[in-house]
């Protein structure tokens, strides 16, 4: 061996019996926070996740300080329940082994009698998570939250992960497809499910907070917020009248640059069966032994022996939910396209329908335009009718009129005639009288000598003188 190889080794063994010194003694969290670092890592496919089924414990489990945080949820939609009184337990991302698995949810039945599930418990401090399990609890028993004095060793994950990315506090992974890293701030005891329909979030600024109140009827119970930093717990309620929870998220956060606010069932079997926005299955486990839950005291309990076949048998069902999944997911989309052609179609006829009515409204509108012209120039003409035939009529009337004063007229010219044709014969009528008498006066009586005439004969031929330039007239 050289020297060189010598110095290597002798190094080498320094700093594992420097390790073995420093594994005594409980680290300080100043040293963690002091490596955290919120930044923007690149993004990188996780490994594929592995699921088992976890035997819950009958009291509180020990908490475990790990440096990443948990992946985004999976879709576990739960089946119906099989019998009166089961629990839905599961469906959460656990500790075991030096990584993040998927604890598969089930149906299962208390216990004993008065237990309940307790939902696992994820904080974020000094740039780490602190996690407990969930399991079964006697109805009065609380749940206690790891004090912030409490000195934890550091679970370093294998093959790495991401710092948590968001506020001091109690969370839950975020909703499926999110950014790796990312937490999401809620109160105790809130089900990881509640996030699984969630859109999935790219940045910090999704939480969720509760809609009603909490039963706080134990004493000196915690300040449930989203930064939960306060000390000196005791006797937190595990029993809520919790039923929904509000989810909400700015623009900024989610993938789809879209703001998002929406009430979720509280109770986790029912917020794990709402349609997810993202498809990302979880995996069946492959054994259906259940694995004891992780304890940083005790030795790590190994996973469930399977065989050849058994490893077979579940890449097969995994294969084909995966074949399953993208067929629905095709179908899902062809029957979405058809849809929006269906409703492209009927939009097309609606406007067709549309222009057609409002075109034939025009026509009508452009008859009755032209109607009420003919009625009008008929109404003009039968006006103007009527003008020329009264104004006919008066001039016929008028002409009657003229006619009927120069008639009028006539008469009476004549008659004046007449009279002063009269008056005239008169008045020479008496001259000729006053000339005989007077002739008769002067002269002497021819009584002796002429024969007799009779006055009345000369008077006779006098008158039929005068009467003859009447009748000429």
């Amino acid at each position: 061996m050289t020297p060189r190889h010598s110095l290597r080794l002798t190094a080498l063994a320094a700093a594992v019996a420097a390790a073995a010194l420093a594994g005594c003694v409980a680290p300080a969290h100043t040293s963690v926070r002091a490596d955290m670092r919120v930044g923007a890592p690149a993004w990188t496919p996780p490994p594929p996740p592995v699921s088992v089924y976890i035997e819950p414990p009958l009291v509180q489990p020990e908490p475990v300080f790990v440096d990443v945080a948990p992946p985004p949820m999976l879709v576990e939609v739960p089946p119906p329940s099989p019998f009166p009184g089961a629990v839905w337990t599961g469906g959460y991302w656990g500790w075991h082994q030096s990584r993040w698995v998927w604890c598969a949810g089930r149906w299962s039945a208390p216990p004993r009698p008065d237990y309940v599930w307790v939902q696992p418990y994820y904080e974020h401090r000094d740039g780490a998570v602190v996690f407990v399990s969930g399991f079964w609890a006697a109805h009065d028993v609380a749940f206690v939250p790891p004090p912030s004095g409490l000195h934890l060793a550091v679970e370093v994950a294998i093959g790495g992960g991401s710092r948590p990315m968001g506020p001091m506090g109690v969370f839950v992974p975020p909703p499926p497809g999110s950014r790796p890293g990312l937490i999401v701030p809620a109160p105790i005891g809130t089900p990881p499910a509640v996030v699984v329909s969630a859109p999935p979030v790219v940045n910090v600024g999704m939480r969720i907070q509760h809609n009603v109140n909490i039963d706080n009827s134990v004493h000196n119970t915690a300040n449930n917020t989203v930064n939960n930093t306060t000390t000196n717990i005791n006797n937190v309620r595990n029993v809520t009248n919790i039923t929904n929870v509000t989810i909400v998220a700015p623009a900024g956060a989610t993938a789809s640059g879209k703001a998002f606010q929406n009430n979720v069932p509280a109770a986790a079997h029912l917020a794990a069966a709402l349609p997810a926005q993202v498809h990302a299955p979880a995996p069946v486990p492959a054994s259906n032994a259940a694995v004891p839950t992780y304890s940083p005291r005790g030795r790590a309990p190994g996973m469930p022996l399977q065989d050849a076949q058994q490893a077979q048998q579940a890449q097969r069902q995994r294969d084909q939910q995966v074949r399953d999944q993208q067929l629905h997911d095709e179908q899902r989309r062809d029957q979405q396209i058809q849809a929006s052609q269906r409703e492209q179609q009927m939009r097309e006829q609606q406007a067709q329908r549309d222009q057609q009515m409002r075109d034939q409204e025009r026509r009508d509108q452009q008859a009755q335009r032209d109607q009420q012209m003919r009625d009008q120039q008929m109404r003009d003409q039968q006006a103007q009718r009527d003008r020329q035939m009264r104004d006919q009529q008066m001039r016929r009337d008028q002409d009657m009129q003229q006619r009927e004063q120069q008639r009028e007229q006539q008469h009476e010219q004549q008659a004046q005639r007449q009279h002063e044709q009269q008056v005239q014969r008169q008045q020479e009528q008496q001259a000729r009288e006053r000339g005989r008498a007077q002739a008769t006066a002067r002269a002497p009586h021819p009584a002796a000598s002429q024969p007799h005439r009779d006055p009345r004969h000369a008077d006779d031929k006098e008158r039929d003188k005068e009467k003859q330039p009447e009748r000429r007239e």
